[in-house]
């Protein structure tokens, strides 16, 4: 995987756009850091490679959901009990 600096894709986005297809994804730094992904993807499949990229997006915050539930020790709360928690916050929310 290549990874390339905002600086590159400023500077060389050509040569960028041309290796993309052949490298499928490149992993856009700043400072150092990654920030982003560039994936290849072509204008009949976008809203398939968007689809895609959302739903691991919401499986990931579904598993981080239940990691934070179970060391919180509400893994094991009941459907009213949830309800009740729900109807709680909503209302906090509504106050503010």
């Amino acid at each position: 995987m290549q990874f390339i600096t905002i600086r590159d894709l400023r500077s060389k986005s050509a040569k960028i756009q041309r290796e993309l297809p052949q490298e499928k994804e490149m992993v856009l730094t700043s400072n150092g850091k990654p920030i982003a992904i560039l994936t290849a993807t072509s204008a009949d499949r976008i809203e398939e490679s968007l689809a895609m990229i959302r739903q691991v997006r919401a499986m990931r915050a579904v598993d981080s959901m239940q990691r934070r539930s179970m060391e919180a020790g509400t893994g094991r709360m009941s459907l009213e009990e949830i309800n009740k928690e729900i109807a709680t916050v909503r209302r906090e929310r509504q106050a503010r």
